[in-house]
């Protein structure tokens, strides 16, 4: 059975953004800090390399009871059985991921503008990435920031479920709650933190402040 994207803060992974840490001994940070959806994203390894570290947080996702979901490999998604794949522009098409995953796995797919997103909806994705809304420097070949008024828009047209994403820091973060989307993406801000636990507590403390 499907489970259903938390709301609230949505992690992701970037080692080469973590201060030297591994995705493991990030990833474990995080759940002990009260982490609920967790993304893996790592563009660099080799498939086996990220197979066996997804393999380990499915694990630890499932002792923590934490939505897990793998970004752009559907046959690692499969292998491990994760909860969620995740899609960009230039992935697979939603539909043919669907009729590879099935229905009890989730499809989130990154979206940057409204036609993008309304084609989304209509193929039956499970939730959108909305973004970036800043700046953000954690992938290569990253779009032009979306801005505000396209959180604004998705948050007004679009039912599924919305993860604002992109530049999102603590000194920014009550800025995009005031918009209400269903989560709340962070990368760097806690992958980078010397203080993984702390970061996570006052993102959560942000969220739960303008909710």
């Amino acid at each position: 059975m499907k489970k259903q994207t938390p709301k609230g803060l949505y992690a992701i992974t970037a080692e080469n953004f973590s201060n030297g840490r591994d995705n493991i001994t990030v990833v474990k940070e995080m759940l002990d800090a009260g982490v609920k959806t967790l993304q893996y994203r790592d563009k660099y390894k080799t498939k086996l390399e990220k197979f066996n570290q997804c393999e380990t947080i499915r694990k630890l996702t499932s002792d923590y009871n934490v939505f897990f979901v793998v970004n752009d490999d559907i046959d690692i998604a499969l292998a491990v059985e994760s909860d969620g794949l995740h899609l960009g522009q230039d992935d697979l098409p939603i539909l043919k991921a669907r009729s590879i995953v099935g229905d009890n796995m989730a499809i989130g797919v990154s979206t940057h503008s409204p036609a993008q997103a309304l084609a989304a909806q209509e193929q039956g994705v499970d939730y959108i990435g909305v973004g970036p809304i800043f700046k953000t420097f954690t992938k290569d070949n990253v779009c032009t920031p979306v801005g505000i008024e396209y959180l604004k828009y998705c948050v007004k047209n679009i039912k599924v479920h919305k993860v604002a994403i992109g530049g999102i820091k603590l000194s920014n973060i009550g800025q995009i709650c005031k918009f209400r989307p269903d989560s709340i993406c962070m990368v760097t801000e806690i992958t980078a933190s010397p203080n993984i636990k702390n970061t996570v507590r006052q993102a959560l403390e942000g969220i739960n402040d303008n909710n």
